[in-house]
C-alpha cells in the first residue's frame, strides 16, 4: 500500500475513532455507576459497628443527629457532629476516601448555588470590596459565617444520609420506615423506583453496546443525534411496557402492598444503648450550641 493511500486513510479512521469515543464514555459512566451500586452494598454485609445494630435503631440515631445539625447555629459544634460522623464510618469499616468523596464532590457545587448570593447580598463589614457606581460590591463578614454554618449543615446531614444508606441493605431500610408510620405507598415507589434504576442502566448498556457491535465506519453528527433520540424514546416504551409485566406479576405472586424482608428485626441491649447514647450527643450539641458562637 502506497504511502498516499495510508496518509487517505488515517484521517478517516481518527474521525471513527472519535464518533466511538462519545458511545465508549457513555458504557464507561453507565458501569461505573452500576459497580459503585454493587460497591456500596458490600459495605452493608461487613462485620462493622452500625451494621450490627438493628435498622429502626440506625434510623433513630440519624433522625437525631439530622435534627442536632438543623437546630445547631454554631460552627465548631457542626465540626465536632461531622467528627462523629467520621468516627463512625471507621467503626464501620467505610473506607474513608469512598465516604469522604461521595460526600464532598456535591456539596460544593449544589450548596454553593444557594448560599453564594447570600455572601455579598448580607450587610455588615466587607474586608475586600470595590465600587461599581453607587454599589459596594464583596463580601461581607456576616455571610461568609453564615454560609460556612450552611455548607457545615449541608455536609453533616449529607454524611449521615450516605453513612446510614451504606451500612444498612435497602430492604432493611425501607422495613424500618414503617416504624415510623411512613405511608406504604411512599415506600413502595422508594423500592421499586431503586430496582428500576437498575433494570433501566442494564438496558441502557445493552443498547449501546449493540450499537457499538454494529458501528463500522463514519456517522455524522446528525445521524447520532437521531440515533439518541430514537434510543431514548425506545427505552422510555421499554420502561412502560415493564413497569405493566412487573406489576402484573406481583399481583400473580400474591403482593399485597406491604414491603417485606428476610430479616427479622429485635432491639437488643447495644441498639438501645446506640440510640440513647446518640440522643445524648445531639442534645448536648443543642446546649452547648448556645454557649459556643
Amino acid at each position: 500500500m502506497s504511502s498516499s493511500a495510508r496518509l487517505g486513510r488515517s484521517p478517516a479512521r481518527k474521525k471513527q475513532k472519535q464518533s466511538l469515543g462519545w458511545l465508549e464514555k457513555t458504557l464507561a459512566g453507565i458501569t461505573s455507576s452500576i459497580a459503585q451500586a454493587v460497591f456500596t452494598e458490600e459495605h452493608s454485609r461487613k462485620a462493622g459497628w452500625l451494621q450490627q445494630l438493628d435498622p429502626r435503631a440506625k434510623l433513630g440515631m440519624f433522625l437525631a443527629m439530622v435534627l442536632a445539625g438543623s437546630f445547631t447555629g454554631s460552627f465548631p459544634v457542626l465540626v465536632g457532629l461531622y467528627l462523629v460522623t467520621l468516627l463512625a464510618a471507621r467503626l464501620s469499616q467505610v473506607p474513608f476516601d469512598f465516604f469522604v468523596k461521595r460526600v464532598w464532590l456535591g456539596i460544593p457545587f449544589f450548596a454553593g448555588i444557594v448560599v453564594v448570593p447570600s455572601i455579598f447580598f448580607t450587610p455588615g463589614e466587607r474586608p475586600l470590596s470595590f465600587t461599581v457606581g453607587s454599589l459596594i460590591i464583596g463580601p461581607s463578614i456576616p455571610g461568609l459565617i453564615g454560609a460556612s454554618i450552611f455548607i457545615s449543615r449541608v455536609a453533616v446531614s449529607v454524611s449521615l444520609a450516605v453513612l446510614l444508606v451504606v451500612t444498612t441493605p435497602w430492604a432493611d431500610l425501607l422495613k424500618s420506615l414503617q416504624a415510623l408510620h411512613v405511608p406504604q405507598v411512599f415506600i413502595l415507589l422508594l423500592s421499586m423506583t431503586y430496582r428500576y434504576i437498575f433494570l433501566f442502566l442494564r438496558s441502557a448498556v445493552d443498547m449501546f453496546e449493540a450499537r457499538k457491535s454494529r458501528m463500522v465506519g463514519w456517522t455524522s453528527g446528525k445521524e447520532q443525534r437521531k440515533w439518541i433520540a430514537g434510543s431514548v424514546g425506545n427505552l422510555m416504551n421499554r420502561s412502560f411496557k415493564m413497569s405493566n409485566d412487573v406489576y402484573s406479576a406481583m399481583l400473580a405472586r400474591g403482593f399485597t402492598g406491604e414491603t417485606r424482608s428476610f430479616n427479622t428485626f429485635r432491639m437488643e441491649g447495644r441498639d438501645w444503648t446506640a440510640l440513647f447514647l446518640t440522643i445524648g450527643v445531639a442534645a448536648a450539641a443543642v446546649f452547648v450550641q448556645r454557649f459556643i458562637r
